[in-house]
């Protein structure tokens, strides 16, 4: 009753929360745009306000800056007239350019080429010599006493130097006086009046961009970034963006979105754009905040009506049902106790008296597997169980104390880490078989179904051991403890298929020498003991790099690989027949005879051979050394066989 009509309020007061939200929402949303176009159309307002102030100023610093430099080439001029004497060194011209205050003074001929200059370098260019100095040239052409020239802030020709020159015309002679300084103010107010300039200083917020495009080229001259990071920054063209007039959203080359408002100004397309997720930040906080309030309020409603339609019953099933959770969560110890009423008390007689009998039908089962003397164990966990049900000899088949497989079934999570760990290295050919150690293996049956899992374990050591002692015994000679050749083909063949390319294998034929006479004079047993010398030194190579096995008889094999280096393998095999001619074998009490063998040897590189065609060419070269001179070994030769 009580979760009905908590249900109910919950989904009516929920429903009442996101409709205020969506609302709030959409309205927001609306708002926050609206916002968002008045301040961007402000501080474009602001740029154009700035930038129309600065042109001013310039217009201003340019005409009265041209008024003075025009009356210091008159004064120079006026000098120079005056006191042509001035001319007579470079010294008095500086002085006299020093007295003017201006950077520069030249004074040219009829012919238009500079006669006497401040500036020595300079003396003997021709005003016909540069697009510069060309710019002078009407004086020289005009018969008015008063002609002058007032050139704008450019590089010179001379030196590429940026200078702004006034000229005027000679009195009573031809020629040009010209004087030139080096625009600081002008060159500053010129900058100022740029939109990269004013954009570098305009304050903007966190993911504002303002920007300005010249709309005759469509060339980007302004970026809150500078020009040097208005290659790299999205492109900002005038045909896609001159109609967010209004405010909208863009997407730029990455993909992002972009809340952009633009404006026409003097040819110049002047915009400002901010990317959604910063826009929208602050709104997404205040959603937040709404929701987080409205939930509260929530919360606090239903708090209070839940409280209202509370009563005992409705406790006292509460009660049961936590019990009932403390026993499905393996806390068979738990008694219900709920009176208040019969029913109550009914119910919680009935619970107690089911938890019982399943606590004594687990305590049969394991008693019946004990009496079996079957070598099983079990366990069982569901999630949120608080304990792990094991059976008794669990502990026997993991090889631990009672008490320490007691304590860990307490603590499920460390229990089944315990398992898993032991599960994750199965051994070789058996995916449910585990070592527990060397003379200790269990089989481990797992199921997990939706959080409950079920295992079996049991003992399979003797199945283990057993296994591999009859695969020893069907892969292994008898005798010599040796590989049977069977098993020795299949062995090698594998490490062929691990070798690198650049690796080197040899397979080695071996032959004892007068085997037949030793068994036919001495008997077998003596026989026996010769093979098994034999297979002893056999045994001391590297096993790392080499497979031993006894072919048949008095036969054996070698199969060698892991080296880079032919010489290496020869290393192993000259140290093997040096141990030969030390080697000392007993036949008799009285007779004490040498081990002799003869081998033959074949080597492959890499994968590029199959192995039953290296040891065919093995025995080949073991029959060239048995019919010519036992006792050594040979590398196998397609024409000839080498001596080694």
């Amino acid at each position: 009753m009580q979760k009905i009509f908590k249900k109910y309020t919950i989904i009516i007061i929920s429903i009442a929360v996101l409709s205020i939200l969506v609302i709030n929402f959409f309205l927001s949303a609306k708002s926050l745009e609206k916002q968002q176009f008045n301040t961007f159309s402000v501080k474009i307002g602001q740029v154009i306000q700035t930038m129309e102030r600065n042109q001013s100023e310039l217009e201003s610093i340019t005409e009265n800056l041209d008024e003075d430099y025009l009356t210091r080439a008159k004064a120079a001029a006026y000098v120079v007239e005056k006191n042509p004497s001035v001319l007579e060194s470079v010294e008095e011209i500086q002085n006299l350019a020093e007295l003017l205050n201006v950077d520069e003074l030249h004074v040219s001929d009829s012919a238009g080429i500079i006669a006497y200059s401040s500036v020595p370098r300079y003396i003997g260019l021709d005003f016909h010599g540069g697009k510069q100095m060309r710019g002078f040239l009407p004086i020289l052409e005009s018969d008015a006493e008063d002609e002058y020239v007032i050139q704008e802030a450019q590089p010179n020709t001379a030196e590429g130097k940026m200078m702004k020159y006034v000229g005027v015309s000679r009195k009573g002679i031809k020629g040009i006086v010209q004087v030139g300084l080096e625009p600081v103010r002008q060159l500053e107010a010129q900058e100022k009046n740029t939109y990269d300039y004013i954009f570098s200083r305009f304050p903007t917020e966190q993911g504002e961009e303002f920007f300005a495009i010249d709309t005759k080229d469509g060339s980007v001259i302004g970026y809150t970034e500078g020009m040097e990071a208005a290659d790299e920054a999205q492109t900002y063209s005038v045909s896609s963006l001159i109609k967010y007039e209004d405010g909208g959203y863009w997407k730029d080359d990455n993909g992002e979105k972009r809340y952009i408002v633009t404006r026409m100004y003097d040819h110049v397309l002047i915009g400002a754009s901010i990317s959604e997720a910063v826009l929208y930040q602050p709104f997404w906080r205040n959603i937040l905040l709404t929701f987080l309030y409205l939930a509260l309020v929530e919360v606090i409603a239903v708090i209070l009506l839940n409280y209202l339609v509370k009563q005992k019953v409705v406790s006292g099933i509460h009660h049961i049902l936590e019990d009932l959770s403390h026993i499905t969560k393996g806390d068979l110890d738990t008694k219900v106790e709920v009176g208040g009423n019969p029913e109550f008390q009914d119910l919680s007689d009935g619970i107690n008296t089911m938890v019982n009998s399943i606590v004594r039908t687990t305590d049969r089962i394991s008693k019946i597997i004990d009496i079996a003397e079957i070598p099983l164990a079990a366990f069982e966990y569901q999630e949120d169980m608080k304990d792990v049900f094991v059976t008794s000899r669990l502990n026997e088949l993991l090889d631990l104390p009672k008490e320490e497989v007691e304590r860990i079934s307490r603590s499920p999570g460390q229990f089944l880490e315990m398992i898993r760990t032991i599960m994750k290295s199965p051994i070789e050919g058996e995916p449910d078989v585990f070592c527990i150690h060397d003379k200790k293996y269990i089989r481990i049956h797992l199921s997990v179904d939706d959080g409950h899992y079920l295992g079996a374990v049991l003992d399979a050591t003797k199945e283990v051991l057993d296994k591999r002692r009859m695969f020893y015994e069907n892969n292994h000679d008898q005798l010599t403890g040796l590989s049977r050749y069977a098993y020795f083909k299949y062995q090698a063949s594998q490490w062929m298929e691990q070798m690198e390319k650049d690796e080197i294998c040899a397979a080695v034929m071996m032959d004892l020498d007068e085997f037949k006479r030793i068994n036919d004079t001495y008997g077998h047993d003596v026989g026996d003991k010769y093979l098994e010398s034999f297979a002893a030194l056999l045994k001391g190579l590297p096993q790392e790099h080499c497979l031993v096995s006894r072919r048949s008889g008095d036969e054996f094999c070698i199969f060698i690989c892991g080296f880079q280096d032919i010489s290496e393998i020869q290393k192993i095999l000259k140290e093997l027949w040096r141990k030969l001619r030390e080697e000392e074998a007993v036949i008799t009490q009285d007779v004490i005879r040498k081990i002799r063998a003869s081998g033959g040897v074949a080597y492959a590189r890499g994968q590029s051979r199959l192995l039953e065609d290296l040891l065919l060419e093995a025995d080949q070269a073991l029959y060239e050394v048995k019919r010519e001179n036992k006792g050594l070994f040979k590398e196998y030769d397609a024409d000839k066989c080498q001596e080694a």
